[in-house]
């Protein structure tokens, strides 16, 4: 073994630059404001968020492209961690918008966690192969330092001195003042999602040319954004339905109810359902579903008058083949 071998090893393991160790932190500090129940209905899970979609995955980039303090200066630094991480979060988006997963959180999630741990790792091991003192460092205490004279300067003026002291309470309110509109968020618009997804999880290739008695499946969501817990009921009715052009009225001339279903959601929760149907005659030509909330009319209400109850509905047009 190398003489240097044991002293590159403990090179290796001593080097703990705190700003990637604070991004990895954070990396991991959004994962928990996301997924851990108390935490993902609090106001981190937004600070967090942002954070990881503004400025973290930037900051691993511009660390791992410039490992040198001479490089780049803070502010040079600061700026094109917000500009990279605005360029690069939209672009991963758009890599899995063509993957089989799609643009949802889970897999939003798991490509800026990999992709911000990746430029960790490559931005402390281009550091390290840099000189000690070339190895950029956030100079926390020269920095804490240096406002401290600027804002409190003892040989400036009772004029200086009063501006600082009113820029500090000026950013103080600011903090405050955003921290509680994060905290305390103006209640939006009340509604709910309902839409249908082909087996592939994607609105397309829907099953609008089943075979007679033969299973096909598809994919119901729904989403609430009631601000409260909502049980809602689906339901999924076949109809044989014609179009007069000349009075332009329809007319349903068979019903045929085939499931119903309730789920059960908290503000912000979305579920999708897999749903699996066969349609057992190839007179019905529409197939309807029906979304409620709390209050589901009797079987008296039926046809039309259902439909028109409904809180949402949807549909798919048929073309029914024999078996």
């Amino acid at each position: 073994m190398n003489s240097e071998d044991p002293r590159l090893i403990d090179e290796v393991a001593a080097y703990r630059p705190g700003d990637l160790i604070a991004v990895a932190l954070l990396t991991v500090a959004t994962l928990l404001s996301v997924y851990l129940p108390v935490l993902n209905a609090s106001p981190l899970r937004i600070l967090f968020g942002v954070a990881m979609v503004l400025f973290i995955p930037g900051y691993a980039l511009i660390a791992a492209l410039f490992p040198a303090k001479g490089d780049l200066d803070g502010i040079e630094r600061v700026a094109l961690s917000f500009g990279l991480s605005i360029a690069v979060v939209p672009l991963i988006g758009l890599g899995l918008n063509y993957t089989p997963w799609g643009i949802r959180l889970d897999p939003i999630l798991v490509s800026l966690t990999a992709f911000t741990l990746a430029m960790s790792a490559a931005a402390w091991y281009r550091r390290l192969l840099l000189p000690a003192e070339e190895r950029f460092v956030v100079p926390a205490r020269e920095m804490i330092e240096a406002a401290r004279l600027e804002l409190f300067d003892p040989e400036a003026s009772r004029l200086d001195r009063g501006l600082s002291a009113f820029l500090v309470v000026a950013i103080a309110l600011a903090l405050i003042t955003t921290a509680y509109v994060i905290a305390v968020p103006k209640e939006g618009e009340h509604f709910t999602e309902f839409y249908i997804l082909g087996p592939g999880g994607k609105a397309a290739d829907y099953p609008t040319a089943p075979r007679v008695d033969v299973n096909q499946s598809l994919i119901i969501g729904v989403g609430n954004h009631e601000y409260r817990d909502v049980t809602y009921t689906v339901e999924a009715i076949l109809l044989n339905q014609t179009f007069d052009p000349t009075t332009n009225t329809s007319t349903i001339h068979a019903v045929l109810p085939i499931d119903q279903f309730t789920v059960t959601l908290s503000h912000n929760e979305t579920r999708e359902l897999p749903w699996e149907f066969s349609v057992p005659s190839a007179e019905y030509n529409r197939l309807q579903f029906l979304l409620f909330n709390e209050t589901v009319p009797g079987p008296g209400v039926a046809g039309q008058d259902r439909i028109n109850a409904s809180y949402r509905d949807l549909h798919l047009w048929l073309q029914v083949r024999p078996a």
